[in-house]
């Protein structure tokens, strides 16, 4: 019977590995892992000797987990995990919280991080963050591999068992450049904006699938203008004129407040979903996790209305 007792094999051995397997590169390892590539390399190769086995192929120009590697990197992410955690709770008998906060958004939550991380950590100094942002599937991904240990997102995943909590509203607008012909008016409707040249983002993103929705619903024909991949480009061409964006308010308050960017006189303005808080329900996370989920749930939705809403705003309240 085969077995790994008795073999040696380091931490950074195990950690070269993971970060090949995150990043499916050596090189681009190397850099992450601020060392050489032939450090990285050796280290690959001591621990294929422990292994027994090769962990990595060659693909053309680049490599991939051999079939081997891919149980060694599922095992060494885990065995990573394990240990940055058993630090975290011994540093937290001396009542010295730290460890990593390892978190993901969807790319329009990527506006509602910043301000609730700032506030989190102001009194957890120690802790540290790895925050990621990505489409629906790749936070889900990051999820299901455990790069990440929470998201923010919409709505759970089905794929996936987990534990999920909504903490705060999303609200959803329509907005366009102030010189647009709409911008005018004193109500739009859906008939309005049925012929209108709609920016939205890609199949699967929350917008799209709220205004795809919206429109479904009220028997009105929904033509995609311009599908595009970032809110960034969105704002852009609809601040250039070029169409009306149907956006997340977090991620277009600052062109609200500096006049970019108008709200359409829609009726029922905005529309709100909700933000959720995702762990793997068959994971256990990390007592700096459990802490900023806690946070996010009793905290998140005040700190987020604080930071979205104009300053004039701020001050009347």
């Amino acid at each position: 019977m085969y077995s790994l007792i008795g073999k040696t094999a380091t931490f950074r051995q195990l950690k070269a590995l993971d970060m090949i397997a995150r990043l499916g590169s050596v090189s681009r390892a190397a850099e992450e892992l601020n060392l050489t590539q032939p450090a990285v390399s050796l280290q690959v190769r001591l621990l294929e000797e422990a292994v027994g086995a090769a962990v990595l192929q060659r693909v053309g120009r680049g490599v991939q987990l051999t079939a081997a590697g891919e149980i060694v990197a599922r095992y060494a992410r885990e065995i990573l995990h394990l240990w940055s955690e058993a630090g975290d709770e011994v540093a937290a008998l001396t009542g010295d919280l730290g460890g990593t906060l390892r978190i993901g958004a969807i790319t329009t939550a990527e506006y509602l991080i910043p301000p609730l991380l700032v506030k989190f950590t102001a009194t957890r100094p120690h802790v540290k963050t790895y925050f990621k942002v990505g489409n629906r599937d790749d936070i889900i991904r990051m999820l299901a591999t455990h790069e990440i240990d929470l998201a923010v997102m919409g709505s759970p995943p089905k794929e996936l068992r987990t534990h999920a909590v909504e903490f705060a509203k999303h609200p959803m607008v329509f907005v366009a450049a102030p010189g647009h012909p709409l911008m005018q008016r004193k109500r739009v409707t859906l008939k309005d904006l049925e012929s209108a040249h709609l920016l939205v983002r890609e199949r699967g993103a929350g917008t799209r699938s709220t205004v795809e929705t919206l429109f479904k619903t009220a028997g009105y024909r929904f033509h995609v203008g311009s599908e595009l991949s970032s809110n960034e480009a969105i704002k852009q061409m609809a601040e250039a004129g070029l169409g009306i964006a149907f956006l997340s308010l977090h991620a277009c308050a600052l062109e609200l407040r500096t006049g970019l960017l108008g709200q359409l006189p829609f009726p029922g303005s905005p529309i709100e979903r909700e933000w959720v808080v995702v762990t793997l329900a068959d994971r256990r996370i990390s007592q700096v996790t459990g802490l900023f989920r806690d946070f996010l749930i009793k905290q998140g939705a005040p700190v987020i209305d604080g930071a979205t809403v104009a300053p004039h705003e701020r001050r009347r309240k």
